[in-house]
């Protein structure tokens, strides 16, 4: 019997309110120390802790395919997310020391658990294994009464986390028996199980529950945890906190038109109804008038009302924000030529350093700025309420006469359009690089789309408004036109269009209609530039140094004829450099720039795309802006060759949180 089909039972007699000890299971074969699997392992493992989402799982890979390491962290999404960081930093080390050189092992712990393997753990491989059983001495005074209700309990819960969406798979709750004691549960599923593997781990779990009475079981299961006790052993506020920021909420329901039934009447009863019919409809629209009038009068007000407290805003949004107007200009050396880092039509942005020491980069506005008094506040606002790894941090502002400064932490590498195509500087920036700046990119989006307290849609993101700092870290900047939505909104118009060409949606470049996959539309076309070394704007065949059509079109073109490496920077093409990871971000990219906003996919399934290395896509469809003719006359009825590269394109219905 093998280790990879054997289940290994562990039973532990505890106390209900004892701590379970850390419990582990080594696999596998073994590595060679300071070799290639175990640098991939290490560097995998320390990077769990830092990424670690509020839904308290994350899942990476690192290195190729001969020497490949995975690895998986999950905690109790009821624990605070620093708790959960904190397990996961004590537990990395602690597996690597009780497993040393083994390619597979798993870490059980109260808060988190953590595994790795030199496999994919995708979903068949997350319910078998290792499983822990821990349960209390104590029995129920009625067993027979006692584990009804458990056995109640334990399905209404499974069938709430099963039915969980991809990022969260969690059901708590209680239910007291006859003898007025109460059962407390929880059980929880690794967000990427689908919801008939999630149920058959927790049905796996059960049995070894039932049915003995004892008052207090842990079943601990790589794929599935389960937990019952009669004491509270659970955190319902924290987990309704985190269904609220990873579950969109649903439309409002319909409310149903009561259908009038229609009443007999005589002809001599004729008049009488036309009057009585007439009447409520004469008052009906005198009184919508009225009230039209009066909304339209305290709309006006109320408009007046927010410009002035716009104004507030600004200046209350954080009190601590606020600089001296002098020492920005002391830190800039009178904001000098020659600490200038760029220009554009906002003005200019300065390199500074504050007497403490601390660099910065100062926005200087231009008083016929393209980013006005409107955009000003909005970014102080919007910045004020965020914070993110991947995103550049406003450090404050300055307000005095008709001066507006911005102040952001200072970013080493400058923008990405100033290395990616820069014939010389982007040979320095290679395929591993690019990854990273991809990914930081997406991360950012998905936190703004999904994870922060409010959610925001960015409007024009772009290379230059992707910095790099001294690690090849991407930083969203740019916050000046982004839109601040409610939770339940996920769509609006404007009749304003402000934005770049070449990035912009077609449904907000032609119609002002933005959502979260108008974000998406740009990182789609940031990700084909940063393949390609080249500018969409500016677009030359690689092999002929000559302007072509757009890139979107070049790009999808080629992607129909099987030739989707001629998109690829020639820099890139070096025998080290994993081609399949450079083809699959090509088929991300394209997915993002569907013509159709609902084709696109959100920001949360690319990131899960961005780690997957087995996971099959969609099949893109035509690009916006996809312009017929080029190299080759092509039409919308295009057959669909092959690549190169083997890429599965059947279509998908679930995807894989990493």
């Amino acid at each position: 019997m093998t280790t990879r089909t054997c289940v290994l039972l562990i039973i532990l007699a505890i106390l209900s309110d004892a701590v379970t000890p850390q419990n582990y299971g080594c696999f596998g074969g073994n590595y060679t120390t300071n070799g290639t699997y175990s640098t991939n392992l290490n560097s995998l493992i320390s990077s769990l802790p830092p990424n670690i989402q509020h839904n308290g799982f994350y899942n990476a890979t690192a290195g190729q395919p001969s020497d490949r390491a995975y690895a998986t962290a999950l905690c109790r999404t009821d624990f605070q997310l620093e708790a959960c960081r904190t397990c996961l930093r004590e537990a990395a080390p602690e597996l690597l020391r009780l497993c040393p050189n083994r390619r597979q092992g798993i870490l059980f712990r109260d808060t988190c658990t953590l595994r790795y393997s030199d496999e994919s753990l995708a979903d068949g491989a997350a319910t078998d294994g290792y499983t822990i059983y821990a349960k209390s001495s104590r029995t129920a005074p009625n067993p027979e009464q006692f584990n009804q209700e458990l056995r109640g309990l334990l399905k209404d819960l499974r069938a709430q986390a099963a039915a969980g969406g991809p990022l969260m798979k969690i059901a708590a709750g209680n239910e007291t028996e006859t003898d007025f004691q109460t059962i407390f549960a929880l059980v929880q599923c690794v967000p990427y199980l689908t919801e008939t593997r999630c149920d058959q781990c927790l049905i796996s779990a059960e049995q070894h529950v039932c049915c003995d009475g004892n008052t207090g079981v842990r079943v601990y299961m790589p794929g599935c945890y389960t937990q019952y006790e009669v004491v509270p052993m659970y955190n319902i506020t924290r987990i309704q906190e985190v269904r609220a920021i990873t579950s969109p909420l649903p439309p409002p329901p319909l409310v149903p038109v009561p259908v009038p039934v229609p009443v007999p009447s005589s002809p001599g009863n004729t008049n009488r109804t036309v009057i009585i019919v007439l009447v409520p409809i004469v008052a009906s629209l005198l009184l919508a008038v009225c009230v039209g009038l009066i909304v339209r009068k305290r709309f006006k007000k109320k408009t007046e009302h927010t410009t002035l407290q716009g104004e507030q805003e600004v200046v209350s949004a954080e009190e601590s924000l606020l600089y001296d107007f002098k020492q920005l200009a002391a830190a800039t050396d009178n904001f000098s030529n020659s600490n200038k880092l760029g220009e554009g039509g906002f003005g200019a942005v300065y390199k500074g350093k504050l007497q403490s020491g601390q660099q910065i980069a100062v926005k200087r506005l231009s008083r016929n700025s393209r980013q006005g008094e409107l955009e000003f506040k909005n970014e102080i606002v919007l910045m004020a309420k965020l914070e993110h790894r991947n995103l550049v941090r406003l450090l404050g502002f300055s307000l005095q006469g008709s001066e507006r400064l911005l102040v952001y932490e200072f970013v080493q590498n400058g923008s990405l359009d100033c290395s990616i195509f820069d014939p010389m500087k982007r040979l320095l920036i290679n395929w591993e690089s690019r990854y990273k700046i991809i990914k930081g990119i997406a991360k950012g989006l998905v936190y703004l789309h999904e994870e922060s307290r409010v959610r925001i849609i960015h409007r024009d993101l772009k290379a230059s408004n992707i910095l790099l700092d001294g690690d090849k870290n991407s930083k969203i900047s740019d916050f000046g036109i982004s839109r601040l939505f409610q939770q339940d909104e996920t769509r609006a118009n404007t009749h304003r269009i402000v934005g770049t060409y070449g990035y912009m949606a077609p449904e907000y470049a032609r119609h002002g209609d933005f959502s979260i996959k108008s974000d998406v539309y740009s990182f789609g076309v940031l990700v084909l530039e940063i393949v390609s070394g080249q500018s969409n704007s500016s677009f030359k065949n690689v092999e002929k140094g000559e302007s072509v059509e757009y890139m979107l079109s070049y790009a999808w073109r080629n992607w129909c004829a099987g030739r989707a490496r001629k998109l690829i920077d020639p820099a890139l093409m070096s025998a080290s450099t994993p081609l399949h990871d450079i083809m699959r971000c090509i088929h991300i990219g394209l997915l993002c720039v569907q013509k159709n906003a609902r084709d696109r996919p959100t920001m949360s399934s690319v990131l899960i795309m961005l780690h997957s290395f087995s996971a099959t896509f969609p099949v893109p469809l035509e690009p916006a802006f996809f312009i017929p003719g080029g190299e080759e006359d092509m039409t919308r009825s295009l057959e669909i060759k092959p690549t190169e590269f083997s890429i599965n394109e059947a279509s998908i219905t679930k995807l894989h949180p990493r």
